[in-house]
């Protein structure tokens, strides 16, 4: 399935006692970049969320933002360092003393003080944090990869229906491009018969007949036409793949262009130019979608 590198996931939810929020979106970008912004301690979390994100997405520039809260369970306790609460209550004494004033000094307004109290947690589990968070994550990449699943429908509907359009012009080329010749035939004769009549000479047929192959052969784009619905058959192919194959699609649509240019290149009629004109413009579009494929 065609996948957007365009997408946003999200996960809140509360395991073990503990809230976590995984957050998750992406842009187009060449390569797999990966960017991952978690609380301070939390940083062995990194590599192991890139490791799952990298496994389920190839391609696009992915940031990442986990928020982890303490568990209602975790044990944690609190000291009192005796030797600075002394220090302080000695300090508001001699400045109660030296100027005359209240020693208001409360246990509540100590408490307020840098370094009275310090707070020893127990070690974290690494691993069961590790299985929490990557389980949220799941939940968040399950989301994100769904909206790039839904965005590279669109784009796939879009590319087909551009695809048939140009493939339409294609076939209104084809069956242009004998005219023109059949034309030149007709023009070059009246121009011919026009300048011999006045000297009373006849008309070399054997010559015109080589002229008009030689124009034939020189605005002939059959082979092009013939390649270019060729390539057409390999995007509609990719477009199936349950693979990533945004850069197999960006050559297939460079090729295209190349075969248009020479196409251009060799029509020397106004209404064949309009067309490739035409097919150009659609081909253009694609690839702009293109840009956008995982």
């Amino acid at each position: 399935m065609i996948r957007s590198m365009t997408g946003f996931g999200r996960c809140e939810t509360v395991i073990n006692g503990r809230e976590i929020t995984v957050e998750i979106k992406s842009v187009n970008h060449r390569y797999f970049e990966f960017s991952c912004r978690t609380p301070r301690s939390y940083g062995f979390l990194d590599d192991k969320l890139k490791n799952y994100v990298n496994s389920r997405v190839s391609r696009g520039k992915i940031d990442m933002l986990v928020s982890i809260g303490a568990s209602d369970e975790e044990p944690c306790d609190v000291t009192v360092n005796h030797q600075l609460v002394s220090g302080y209550i000695n300090a508001f004494k001699e400045i109660s003393e030296k100027y005359g004033i209240p020693n208001d000094v409360s246990a509540v307004s100590l408490s307020r003080f840098p370094d009275v109290f310090t707070v020893h947690k127990a070690p974290e589990d690494e691993d069961q944090i590790t299985a929490d968070v990557l389980s949220a994550a799941k939940i968040a990449v399950d989301a994100f990869v769904a909206m790039r699943e839904t965005e590279g429908e669109k784009m796939k509907e879009d590319i087909l229906s551009r695809a048939n359009t140009i493939l339409s012009v294609v076939g209104e080329i084809e069956e242009r491009s004998p005219q023109t010749v059949a034309e030149y035939e007709q023009r070059l004769m009246e121009r011919i018969k026009q300048t011999l009549a006045e000297n009373d000479v006849k008309v070399d047929e054997q010559r015109v007949l080589t002229e008009v192959a030689v124009f034939a052969d020189k605005v002939a784009v059959a082979e092009e036409t013939v390649r270019l619905r060729s390539h057409f058959d390999q995007l509609s192919k990719f477009l199936e793949y349950d693979e990533p194959v945004g850069r197999k699609i960006d050559f297939i649509i460079q090729e295209m262009n190349r075969e248009s240019n020479t196409i251009g290149s060799k029509v020397q009629d106004a209404i064949l130019a309009h067309k490739v004109v035409d097919i150009k413009s659609e081909i253009e579009k694609i690839r702009e979608q293109v840009q956008n494929i995982e």
